[in-house]
């Protein structure tokens, strides 16, 4: 067995890799890209928190992690055909490890709801359930309907109020963590699906009172951040801008649309998706362990 840390043009493996995990315990799995993994694994330390193990130059297992705050986040896949072998304790081990290493006083490892043998390995190594999170879509049968609130295009001078408005409407969000003005700039950009003509906002006056950052993954659309600064929540901005995006997406001639949300989200995000007839299609657990 091999192990070693992951490369750039490890992507596209990477990505089969997590995705043979879902085929195995979905009904619809997700379509992983490599650019979808390259998201992923943005601001990761590729030489120090990635870790592949391969066989007969085979990828059968990964991981990965990184720090932010007080907490690491963490996420690793062991191949179907090579489970009950012991590799996703040595994955979980090495994560703990690096995490500790770098300061953190927790670690979240995070898993798909279907995949008993991950929840049986963390319940036994002192994890516990935090949170869950719901990858939800849309196939669109039909013309999308019109939005009674217009919405325009994102332009480069709305960055920085762009940015304020995310900050502002995820302030109160789960496990947010701020990031400045310039980190999150040169973040966007370096995306590999950065595309800000699929970016949406939408205006109160002078104020951006909403936004919608979407993404283009191959052939589906995604909606990557909606945020509603809550001073105008209640007014259906988060709805015109579903469909606001939607519209461009099935105009691009993609499908589906697809999303992430919060499971336990307070501001009924999860109750506003399922009215524009999303549908959850993956479940996701972030288990906690807090180091001693």
């Amino acid at each position: 067995m091999n192990v070693r840390p992951a490369t750039k043009s490890d992507y596209a493996a990477i990505a089969e890799l997590f995705r043979s995990v879902e085929v195995d315990l979905l009904p619809r799995p997700t379509d992983l890209t490599a650019d979808v993994v390259s998201g992923w694994l943005q601001t990761v330390a590729l030489a120090t928190n990635t870790w592949l193990f391969e066989e007969d130059g085979h990828l059968v297992a990964g991981a990965f992690g990184q720090v932010h705050g007080d907490r690491g986040n963490c996420a690793g896949a062991v191949r179907p055909s090579a489970r009950r072998r012991g590799l996703g304790g040595r994955l979980v081990g090495l994560l703990e490890e690096r995490i500790r290493e770098e300061g953190a006083a927790r670690i979240h490892n995070n898993t798909l709801a279907a995949d008993a043998a991950a929840t049986e390995l963390l319940e036994s190594r002192g994890y516990a359930e935090v949170r869950r999170f719901w990858e939800m879509g849309i196939d669109f049968d039909g013309d999308v309907p019109e939005p009674a609130i217009s919405a325009t295009v994102f332009r480069e001078d709305d960055a920085r109020a762009f940015h304020a408005a995310v900050e502002e409407a995820f302030a109160e969000h789960w496990g947010h963590e701020p990031e400045s003005f310039d980190e999150w700039w040169e973040r966007q950009r370096g995306r590999p699906t950065f595309d800000p003509s699929v970016w949406l906002v939408i205006r109160d006056g002078d104020e951006i009172a909403a936004v919608s950052r979407n993404d283009i993954f191959e052939a589906r659309g995604h909606v990557g951040t909606l945020g509603v600064r809550p001073a105008w929540r209640g007014r259906g901005y988060g709805r015109a801008l579903l469909l606001h995006s939607f519209c461009e997406f099935q105009r691009r001639g993609l499908q589906p649309a697809t999303l992430g949300v919060d499971a336990a989200n307070a501001t009924g995000a999860t109750q506003l998706y399922e009215s524009v007839g999303m549908h959850v299609e993956m479940e996701q657990i972030v288990w906690e362990k807090v180091f001693s």
